[in-house]
């Protein structure tokens, strides 16, 4: 397994102690507008403070689907994923039709990202099906968010072609929006995010909720998927909870990532979510109860260990 030495966003590397030699891992995360690159950020700050011998720094990417590819080459030695990208992945479906990662393991399911349908609030967009005609970023090229916007939009009978639709990151779409060069965008992440935040602190926006009829076509068309409450007062101006769907975020290795190194990580995952917490408040759904319930694809053998040792019951759809 190759370890990345390439230099990354100084805010998230932090000093490795020099008095031993320290192996430098690679966490593929994502845009730096969304949750993965904080989460990822202190899941190396907990590597880099509670590890001996390994010095951890967090990779902007284009997000999911990338992040599987850096993993099956060797060029991350962890990825955030979404549930179904992994899924895909390992199964050599949609996405991944003919380029299976059998080799996609898991650490966990760490917690969930809701599908965020963002627009302004004197927009007369007030439902999914208004998207048709419409300019509607559907999230970066290679990320989870375009495979989850596809699958809500395909499940409720809209396809690309009913729309103008833009490849943007969480930071672009945010920009289009509020200077007027979309009507609505898509965000899959952990809520609430700083993209978010940001444009409404500026501009009054909008949240598309979700009918029952769309959520249950949608989990139809992607099991994974799950009913979400985004709350009241998530972002300013938010006045009434929205209803939309979540999918896990998962925690992905390659199957050769050594067993010691598998359970170390896990282990202060789990042990150390406090300190994750302090970073980002998707961390508070960093459990083992969560992570067994919700993880897509195999574990790996030394996170199984550290499961083992909790005395939590490893369901055997995750033995690989």
């Amino acid at each position: 397994m190759r370890l990345l030495t390439a230099a990354l966003a100084a805010s998230l590397i932090i000093a490795a102690p020099t008095s031993i030699a320290q192996q430098r891992l690679s966490i593929a995360t994502g845009g730096t507008g969304g949750v993965y690159y904080p989460y990822g950020g202190g899941l190396a700050e907990l590597i880099n403070k509670h590890l001996e011998g390994y010095s951890a720094v967090a990779e902007v990417t284009g997000a999911s689907v990338e992040n599987m590819g850096l993993i099956y080459r060797g060029d991350s030695d962890f990825a955030l994923v979404l549930a179904d990208t992994a899924y895909q992945a390992y199964k050599g479906e949609g996405a991944f039709e003919g380029r299976q990662v059998e080799a996609t393991r898991a650490l966990g399911s760490i917690y969930p990202n809701a599908v965020q349908i963002v627009t302004m609030a004197d927009s007369d967009i007030t439902s999914l099906a208004d998207l048709k005609g419409k300019r509607v970023s559907v999230g970066a090229p290679g990320s989870g968010t375009e495979l989850n916007a596809k699958a809500v939009l395909n499940a409720n009978d809209l396809t690309y072609d009913d729309m103008e639709t833009l490849r943007l990151n969480f930071n672009e779409t945010a920009d289009a929006l509020r200077d007027g060069d979309i009507d609505a965008g898509f965000w899959s992440v952990g809520p609430p995010t700083s993209s978010i935040l940001n444009l409404a602190a500026t501009r009054d926006i909008r949240l598309l909720g979700l009918s029952d009829e769309e959520i249950a076509k949608a989990k139809e068309a992607e099991p994974v998927f799950a009913a979400y409450e985004l709350k009241k007062g998530l972002y300013e101006g938010m006045e009434e909870p929205v209803q939309t769907i979540s999918i896990p975020n998962v925690l992905v290795v390659n199957a050769d990532l050594p067993d010691d190194l598998a359970y170390d990580v896990t282990k202060v995952l789990f042990e150390k979510t406090d300190e994750l917490i302090a970073i980002h408040p998707a961390a508070n759904d960093t459990t083992v109860e969560f992570s067994l319930d919700s993880t897509p694809v195999p574990l790996h053998p030394g996170a199984i260990r550290y499961y083992e040792e909790t005395g939590a019951e490893i369901p055997d759809k995750l033995r690989p």
